[in-house]
């Protein structure tokens, strides 16, 4: 995979778990209480079944980057804005894992093909009501909002990994609240998820999803 042809003005390099990500305006800076989730995963694809590793609503890339840098999993990154497609496309590239790392730039319904499993799915998606996004104006609308109670994406994330997740594998996605993830836990059933564990960062949560076999959620907790 070659790197992406990158602007040569106003790109910004930050660190993000050890690595070097860039970015620009046009897609939303790392934010450093993510490396929670990150974390999460790599733990995770230490005892998770063989398999490759999806991360929806990618954008830099550096959440699914940083879970599979100390593995040999490949990693498969997908968003439909082209500039953050093509920023995960040079970070891969920048963390000398573009080896073993694909992106897809294409929405949620065309990126993963029918027939595609993956041991691990990683979604990142906007979860701010688009009535508050102003709230935030240095971030890219696109990257932020997510409709009207702020979980339009994050459904249709739950949707694309329920398919797509192999026997014995997990989900796992980052929301603004515990709220919201106590709202679309009670949609999981859906897609015949079920949530298993939900952990607090500075200002968010990541929750963990599987295929239901019955039981109740974990509480929240610290990690």
């Amino acid at each position: 995979m070659a790197e992406a042809a990158l602007p040569t003005a106003g790109v910004t390099e930050t660190s993000f778990a050890g690595l070097r990500i860039r970015y620009d305006e046009r897609v939303l800076a790392p934010r450093q209480w993510t490396v929670l989730q990150s974390r999460w995963a790599a733990e995770l694809l230490d005892v998770l079944p063989a398999g490759r590793v999806l991360e929806l609503c990618c954008g830099a890339g550096q959440i699914g980057l940083a879970a599979v840098a100390t593995s040999s999993r490949e990693l498969v990154c997908v968003d439909r804005d082209p500039a953050a497609a093509a920023y995960a496309t040079a970070n891969a590239a920048g963390a000398g894992l573009n080896h073993r790392v694909e992106v897809r730039q294409a929405s949620l319904d065309a990126a993963v093909g029918a027939s595609e499993r993956f041991a691990l799915v990683v979604a990142d998606p906007p979860w701010v009501p688009s009535a508050e996004i102003g709230r935030w104006p240095e971030d890219p609308p696109g990257a932020i909002d997510g409709g009207a109670d702020g979980l339009g994406a994050a459904r249709r994330c739950l949707e694309v990994a329920a398919a797509h997740l192999m026997p014995g594998g997990a989900v796992l996605l980052q929301l603004g609240s515990v709220e919201q993830a106590d709202d679309l836990s009670g949609r999981a059933t859906e897609f015949g998820l079920q949530r298993d564990e939900l952990r607090l960062g500075r200002r968010g949560v990541v929750a963990r999803f599987s295929h239901a076999a019955g039981g109740r959620p974990a509480p929240a907790r610290r990690p």
